[in-house]
């Protein structure tokens, strides 16, 4: 029961998570860092539990992760009730925190944002991650949303799909006519490539259903970390990608790109999962986002 967790203990909590050390809670919540140590201890006993790491900064233990999230949907749904009362104050924002993958963000996502309606006074946090990895900032309680490819839903939240993103496998023309002439599971394995971060196994894993197991992509790599940045390394001609169908279109139009693997696509679903929370601003962003998928991405 909601009485068996003070909330002033979970709010220090998130407080110190947030701040990164006690000290800085302390000067946030303006209280003495032993009270701060106090209200964690007191938490950690009723839940006998360890909640937090103690590193520089802290983090939260996957238990502390449960009451963060509690403490920032308990926030949300404060500032609702607040606001439905008319007890907010004028000048503050209804702050909406979202993870969205890079690719999302540069195609379809942003035009999210100006079709919320203005009279609801939405200002977002948008926290770019991998599509694999949005998800963890749910389960952190980072963020309120988050586009995934999980249909899965992360504890206390909802999911419905958005549809699929579509990527096509291109090259800068002089580039296909200098590598890629001959057997494609052979070529891929020995020519430039290139990758979102050293994380992203995305064009290893399309080598690997070409040369069914055996093969990733060739190590020679180029490492570019932003959406826009990675299609205009390909249209450079420093290695082949697999770019999204929105941004890779235009591109072929002109002949800056050239498909070089004719029927092999590749589509990525993508989910909407949010907190489960009966939030005016929640309800609203995941109507918007919904609506705007449909039209944006592949069904």
């Amino acid at each position: 029961m909601m009485t068996d967790l003070p909330l002033d203990q979970v709010r220090t909590l998130l407080a110190v998570v947030d701040e990164g050390t006690f000290d800085a809670a302390a000067a946030a919540l303006h209280v003495t860092p032993s009270a701060i140590s106090q209200r964690v201890k007191a938490l950690e006993q009723r839940t006998g539990r360890v909640l937090l790491l103690r590193t520089k900064p802290v983090r939260p233990t996957e238990s502390g992760e449960v009451l963060v999230r509690l403490a920032r949907q308990v926030a949300r749904l404060e500032h609702d009730a607040y606001a439905e009362l008319g007890l907010s104050g004028d000048g503050e924002p209804t702050r909406v925190s979202v993870a969205v993958n890079a690719d999302s963000l540069a195609t379809w996502f942003l035009p999210v944002l100006a079709r919320v309606p203005e009279e609801l006074r939405l200002f977002f946090e948008l926290r770019r991650e991998d599509e694999d990895h949005t998800a963890a900032l749910l389960r952190e309680g980072t963020v309120m949303a988050a586009v995934t490819s999980s249909p899965d839903p992360v504890p206390g939240c909802s999911v419905r799909s958005l549809g699929r993103m579509r990527y096509l496998p291109v090259a800068a023309p002089g580039f296909a006519a200098r590598y890629l002439g001959g057997p494609l599971a052979q070529t891929l394995k020995e020519v430039p490539v290139v990758v979102f971060d050293r994380r992203d196994d995305f064009q290893d894993g399309f080598v690997r259903r070409l040369t069914r197991g055996r093969s990733g992509a060739s190590a020679l790599r180029h490492y570019v970390p932003t959406s826009e940045g990675f299609v205009e390394a390909v249209a450079a001609g420093l290695g082949w990608g697999l770019v999204p169908e929105p941004q890779a279109d235009p591109l072929l139009d002109e002949g800056r790109l050239v498909g070089f693997a004719p029927g092999r696509t590749v589509d990525v679903p993508l989910y909407w999962q949010q907190w489960k929370l009966d939030s005016p601003a929640l309800a609203q962003v995941a109507e918007t986002v919904t609506a705007t998928a449909a039209q944006a991405l592949r069904p």
